[in-house]
């Protein structure tokens, strides 16, 4: 199951039509809505000839890979089918090797100035540091890029702080998308033959191998390696895969810094979503606000498959210097192009079929659907329904449906999208954050609150905040700041062992009352913890349920589950990621966090702790209407789902629907005099 996607017909200019049209826009208020624990990997639904998209999501919880919200596209390129066409970000005119190498744009531009039924990112480049250049920017790209035989950047010797060789991992195709990995591409290998290829920052699978850093909170497990290097966090991803026989070719997009849709992923969880698609080797992309993925509609107008960390944040689309696009041939069948546009309460749905027919889409949150869009009794071929009152975040499964003239009706299979969740989210202090910590026991003493008198307990200092014995010191705990004191009466010859329960306190400011805030906790635990915010508490983490009393001498349920290659070494080398919602006795200006962390028995060897706090609010996001033109046609457009168009003859009103209604992008003026104004409604 899985988001579909369309087939396209090629403009053949770019847009330039401008009336003196009024445009204006409705915005919406947003939700938020939880989704069911899991990595769910979608199926291969093809969208052209030799192409197939899948939709697969990670939520954090019992059966998920990974600790991460993450929702992933991904597009299967069959490596073998000739009419399939490769083409990058071509030379600027006025070039200049290292310096002038390509001129920028958006994914939206390159798609409708080339194109290209597919796009997605590609190399790293500069100037990177502002998302909104202008179109045909001079940019310098980062690692080999080609485009039709020719060389845009060639392969630099770009030597990292580890020794190591950066943006050295490319990929090479031939005219006929023979393709060649090069996970180290220094010496430059030979372009003899080569009509296509890009590079990204370094591999992260070879030859089924996960061969990524391993990085946890931005912190290197490793040899040397920048601490802080960036591209290792927690991030939008965009990575290039080929299966092991090169029959395939895979593109896949990774959404991030989008709390309560997708955080983004570490280096390694990049890798092993790549593998679970079916790839051998990949590389790392250029990611973060870059990653976008686009496909023209069947009418020439750009919509972005996934939901880019860029658009999120200004509404914009970044300006990029090296983008990968393909074309290919549309697919046979009666029902075809099926192109999902969601949004976060609403979507939009449209399709085509090969004779005239109705339309009606079935839909739910199961496979069960169970809800149904009004018929439209009108016989065509272009067909749109429009989905509303949706739940932010989730998870829709739907087919679409049509009887023909002849009475004959028509069925597609079941797929799904998720709809968006638009927020904003701000760290409030990392896992080296500092606190005041004490080994005292505190039963019946109110110790969580903003008024405690924390002067006599030691620090302040910071995490995390570690203690081992019995020689059982794990590397991947990172990382290790502040050693804690063992306690003087549980000794075991020939050792101190930790005491049962450690507290800590922390105090943080806020700018103003987060109202209906999303608590995002990453935590290094080990064993148990109970977390409080200004004296009320808030969670559990592997300690009795409530409504148990947690006593000094309480022990953790479980010990913490991390594994290290497979193994499980019972130590905090994982991230326990705990999201909150109702926490509503958050303040402006001052508040405490405290937490009290339990052994899982009273001789166990390790405690640990850190913790990182982000709260994400929810806001809302108008969509953007714009002029665009198509053969001559002008038209209007846009690029969110779940919105109505309405005309009126003057700013006052009254409004009406676009004939249809129209509910789908785009919109184009034929047979039509006179002024007219239009807004987008939901």
């Amino acid at each position: 199951m899985i988001i579909n996607t369309a087939p396209t017909k090629l403009p053949s200019s770019r847009p330039r039509f401008q009336p003196p049209l009024w445009l204006a826009v409705a915005c919406a208020l947003l939700g938020c809505c939880a989704a069911h624990a899991g990595t769910v990997v979608g199926p291969w639904v093809p969208i052209f000839k030799g192409v197939s998209v899948s939709f697969s999501t990670n939520t954090p919880g019992t059966g998920a890979l990974f600790a991460e919200q993450q929702a992933v596209r991904v597009a299967r390129v069959d490596l073998t089918d000739p009419d399939i066409h490769f083409f990058t970000t071509p030379r600027n005119t006025n070039y200049v090797a290292d310096s002038s190498e390509t001129g920028g744009m958006t994914p939206n531009q390159f798609a409708t100035n080339y194109g290209m039924n597919l796009v997605i990112n590609a190399n790293f480049f500069a100037p990177n540091n502002n998302y909104n250049f202008p179109e045909w920017t001079a940019m310098d790209v980062t690692g080999l890029l080609v485009c039709t035989g020719q060389v845009v950047s060639a392969q630099e010797q770009i030597t990292q702080s580890d020794g190591t060789y950066g943006n050295a991992a490319a990929l090479l195709f031939t005219s006929n998308n023979v393709a060649r990995f090069v996970p180290t591409n220094w010496p430059a290998a030979s372009l003899t033959g080569i009509y296509t290829a890009v590079a990204g920052d370094y591999p992260i699978l070879y030859s089924n191998n996960i061969v990524a850093y391993v990085y946890t909170n931005a912190y290197y497990q490793g040899n040397g390696a920048s601490p802080n290097y960036p591209v290792h966090q927690l991030n939008p991803r965009t990575a290039y895969g080929l299966s092991a026989d090169r029959h395939y070719l895979f593109l896949m997009t990774l959404d991030g810094r989008q709390g309560g849709y997708s955080d983004g992923a570490y280096d390694w969880e990049t890798a092993r979503w790549m593998q679970l698609f079916g790839a051998s080797d990949a590389v790392n992309m250029d990611g973060g606000g870059s990653t976008t993925l686009v496909q023209l509609s069947s009418t020439g107008v750009p919509v972005m498959l996934n939901n880019s960390s860029a658009v999120a944040g200004n509404g914009l689309q970044r300006t990029i210097g090296s983008l990968f696009g393909l074309t290919a041939n549309p697919l046979p069948g009666y029902i075809n192009n099926i192109l999902v546009n969601p949004d976060d309460t609403a979507a939009t749905i449209t399709w085509t079929t090969t004779n005239t027919a109705t339309s009606q889409v079935q839909y739910g949150l199961t496979t069960n659907l169970g809800l149904t869009t009004p018929l439209q009794s009108a016989l065509v071929t272009n067909h749109a329904a429009l989905l509303t009152n949706l739940s932010p975040g989730s998870i829709y499964y739907y087919k679409v449906l049509g009887t023909s003239a002849t009475g004959t009706q028509y069925a597609s299979s079941n797929y799904f999208f998720l709809t968006t969740n638009y927020q904003t989210s701000r760290m409030v202090f990392d896992v080296t954050n500092t606190w005041k910590w004490s080994n005292t026991s505190y039963d019946g003493v109110n110790w969580t609150t903003n008024t405690f008198n924390d002067s006599g307990w030691t620090g302040p200092a910071p995490g995390l905040f570690w203690i081992f014995v019995n020689g059982t010191v794990n590397a991947n705990v990172q990382p290790r700041n502040t050693l804690l004191p063992a306690s003087p009466n549980n000794f075991i010859s020939p050792y101190y062992y930790p005491y049962v329960t450690y507290y800590f306190r922390t105090h943080f400011t806020l700018p103003a009352t987060p109202t209906s805030a999303t608590l995002t906790l990453s935590n290094y635990v080990d064993d148990g913890a109970v977390f409080y915010f200004n004296g009320v508490e808030a969670a559990r983490l592997r300690m009795p349920a409530a409504p148990t009393t947690i006593l000094n001498n309480t022990l953790a349920s479980t010990y913490v589950p991390c594994t290290v290659n497979g193994t499980p070494v019972g130590q905090a080398t994982c991230p326990d990621v705990l999201s909150l919602t109702g926490v509503t006795n958050l303040v402006k200006g001052d508040n405490v966090m405290a937490v009290e962390v339990h052994n899982y028995q009273v001789n166990s060897h390790a405690v640990t702790f850190g913790s990182a706090l982000t709260y994400s609010l929810s806001f809302s996001v108008a969509p953007t209407l714009t002029l665009t033109n198509y053969n001559g046609t002008p038209g209007l457009a846009w690029t969110r789902g779940g919105f109505t168009l309405q005309q009126a003859p003057s700013p006052a009103g009254p409004w009406t629907p676009a004939q249809g209604p129209i509910v789908s992008s785009p919109y184009w003026f034929t047979n039509q005099t006179g002024t007219r104004f239009f807004r987008l409604i939901r």
